[in-house]
């Protein structure tokens, strides 16, 4: 038996459902397996997205607008792997039931398996699509290998961006996404693409992706859920810490001026980073390439968002304050320099938001949008603070999968990324 047998011999209701947007939007219009699409989307989700799909088959695409690429961020490609036909692909990133197994041990780098991207996530991704497309655009959804070193993903994504052709391009972009774009806009050859709209980019970086190293997330918590042979902690050092990718998005430093990619300055318990990836990090920030005025940036705020962290004897200790979108602060998402405009949707819907939709096709139509504020000021001081130790302490017990109703299975991937129940206050001087 090989290595990697195992990845090739069962297949899981998600694996069948692995379809590419083309697929998809054909069935959206047709009306086939509408049981199946609303399984998936849930059946008020499917609706809009059969309106939508509707009134993109309808618009022709307007030749003098740019060819636009939709780039996802980390966790936005379906992972997995390919088989031969009449099998499907085996997708491992998202099926619950291959995490149930324990299978999601293959993401780690090192483990040597056969990942490849096996498109979009279209949950996330196919209503901006399909909105750009009933707009006029021509729109191609750019699925990629997110666990990976971003510098490598950015020269990819450059290779396609120039194999398009001549003719006028434009990129929107979502968190990581907007990094890989960064990189590939500094790379040769890429001139002819016209505006990027980054749609919560860590530009400077932020502290969910610590927090995932750490196995407090709530990503990682609510995997953890799912596999009932690993901890959060545990798949937070045997998965997550091999993606070069986290380590990339780490901030420059905690808020005492501590280096984040130095290992010495990481609590000496609970799962720790690798020495190599966090080198990789340092020289990946040092070369990361500054916007130009081709960008702009629509950040989300108001949401819980941790904007800062500490050392502590708990671990790292998290500021979350309401200046960012829920995970990604403000003040990153909208780098000083950069044309931004601010918007209350957290950070997974601004993917699905209708107003930043509209308000992304008026920059890429002429340059700039009266739908969302230009200027955001937060006069607002409450603040909470929670330690590594605190969140590891929350109660998340296991789940089972094949228990669960259609409806309880969709409110928990709905709330994947739900933070912690925190409230804040203002902390008056004593």
């Amino acid at each position: 038996m090989s290595r990697h047998s195992a990845v090739t011999d069962h297949v899981t209701p998600y694996d069948r459902f692995c379809r590419s947007d083309a697929e998809v939007e054909r069935l959206l219009l047709s009306g086939e397996q509408r049981q199946a699409l609303e399984a998936y989307f849930g059946a008020s989700e499917y609706g809009e997205l059969a309106q939508l799909a509707g009134a993109a088959a309808r618009r022709p695409v307007e030749e003098p607008l740019p060819h636009v690429f939709i780039v996802p961020g980390i966790l936005g490609s379906q992972l997995g792997v390919r088989r031969r036909a009449p099998l499907p692909d085996d997708v491992l990133w998202l099926d619950p039931l291959d995490i149930q197994g324990g299978r999601l041990a293959l993401l780690d780098p090192e483990a040597g398996a056969p990942i490849v991207p096996l498109g979009v996530v279209l949950y996330s991704h196919l209503k901006l699509k399909l909105r750009l497309r009933a707009a006029g655009f021509h729109v191609t959804l750019h699925d990629y290998d997110w666990r990976l070193d971003i510098d490598a993903l950015g020269e990819a994504l450059a290779a396609r961006l120039r194999a398009a052709g001549p003719g006028p391009l434009a990129v929107v972009a979502h968190s990581m996404g907007g990094l890989v774009s960064r990189i590939a806009l500094g790379l040769p050859g890429t001139s002819h693409v016209g505006r990027i709209v980054l749609l919560g980019t860590p530009n400077h970086g932020a502290f969910a992706p610590l927090q995932a190293l750490r196995g407090t997330y709530a990503v990682v918590r609510n995997i953890a859920r799912l596999d009932l042979g690993r901890s959060a902690a545990e798949l937070a050092e045997q998965v997550f810490g091999g993606f070069p990718s986290l380590y990339q998005m780490l901030p420059a430093s905690l808020c005492d001026g501590r280096d984040l990619t130095e290992p010495q300055h990481w609590p000496a318990w609970g799962p720790m980073p690798r020495p190599a990836l966090l080198h990789r990090a340092r020289r990946f920030r040092e070369a990361l390439p500054a916007p130009d005025a081709r960008f702009t940036a629509i950040a989300g705020v108001g949401r819980k968002t941790v904007t800062a962290a500490a050392g502590g004897h708990d671990g790292f200790v998290y500021t979350v304050t309401g200046r960012g979108d829920g995970t990604v602060p403000a003040s990153s998402a909208a780098p000083p320099g950069m044309q931004a405009y601010y918007t209350r949707a957290a950070h997974s819907d601004l993917t699905c938001d209708a107003q930043v939709a509209a308000a992304i096709i008026d920059v890429l139509r002429s340059g700039t949008t009266a739908r969302l504020p230009s200027r955001w000021v937060s006069r607002a001081r409450a603040s909470a603070t929670i330690s590594d130790r605190e969140l590891e302490a929350l109660p998340a017990g296991k789940l089972d999968w094949a228990r669960l109703t259609p409806r309880q299975r969709q409110t928990f991937l709905d709330r994947l990324n739900e933070p912690p129940p925190l409230q804040l206050r203002v902390h008056r001087p004593r």
